[in-house]
């Protein structure tokens, strides 16, 4: 069970990385495009429209990323700090904060698919709105299940009383250190 879990979190953190990757490109592309256009005298009408578009596929889908490694800021000196029962209790109602937060985000999503159906956008009418949120549901569910995959290390290590913050941080100092020693 542990290896298809991980197996699992390491397909979804590629697919995740390789989603954002290639938004974060189509935005630069676009980007690029538009202001040499603009400086050579001409202007795209449906610039500003794609470019807000891309910059919130970019943010949902990369918040989904985040969460899939617990990047997300927290507060895991308070919680450690915590007693052991207490601090898993902290861990479950947070968890469940955190889900049902976007159990509701989701849920309104789909209610803001159904008010816009038809609708298309200003600048590129054969656009349908739709498409374009269509990241608010997706984004939550993505978040959800990230959340989801990632909670079985985040309990242990809680658990256990490491700061998976303090971890990171460490291992960042590791590095440099090894990159110091193959310097001098």
């Amino acid at each position: 069970m542990n290896a298809l879990l991980n197996r699992t979190q390491r397909f979804a953190s590629w697919l995740l990385e390789w989603i954002t990757i290639v938004l974060m490109v189509i935005l630069t592309v676009t980007v690029i495009v538009a202001v040499s256009a603009r400086l050579m005298g001409q202007s795209f009408s449906w610039y500003d429209e794609v470019a807000a578009i891309m910059l919130a596929w970019i943010t949902y889908y990369g918040s989904a990323l985040a969460a899939l490694h617990r990047r997300h800021i927290g507060f895991d000196t308070l919680l450690l700090a915590i007693p052991p029962r207490s601090r898993m209790a902290a861990v479950l109602v947070g968890e469940a904060l955190i889900l049902v937060f976007f159990v509701l985000m989701a849920r309104a999503g789909f209610q803001v698919l159904e008010v816009l159906a038809g609708d298309r956008l200003v600048s590129l009418p054969w656009v349908p709105i739709q498409l374009t949120q269509s990241v608010i549901p997706i984004g939550a569910i993505l978040f959800i299940i990230c959340q989801l995959l990632s909670l079985p290390n985040y309990w242990a290590q809680t658990a256990r009383g490491i700061s998976l913050e303090h971890a990171e941080i460490e291992e960042e100092v590791e590095t440099e250190m090894e990159k110091n020693k193959e310097r001098v």
